[in-house]
């Protein structure tokens, strides 16, 4: 991936945690699920622009 496509992951993660924090401190549950699912959402396109994966060797993402 490009420079640019780490960028804009991380800037979603930013957003994201934003977004995540303002619903925290508002009591606004919505925003605060929203934020969260916007952070994780970038922090993996993050970890794919870095060129590892979260999930193990047999495709599970740390089920066991």
């Amino acid at each position: 991936m490009s420079v640019f496509d780490k960028a804009k992951a991380k800037a979603e993660e930013l957003l994201g945690h934003a977004e995540e924090v303002y619903g925290q401190s508002h009591g606004d549950a919505a925003a605060t699920v929203g934020g969260e699912a916007r952070r994780l959402e970038g922090e993996a396109e993050e970890e794919r622009a870095d060129g590892t994966d979260l999930r193990d060797d047999d495709g599970s993402a740390g089920a066991r």
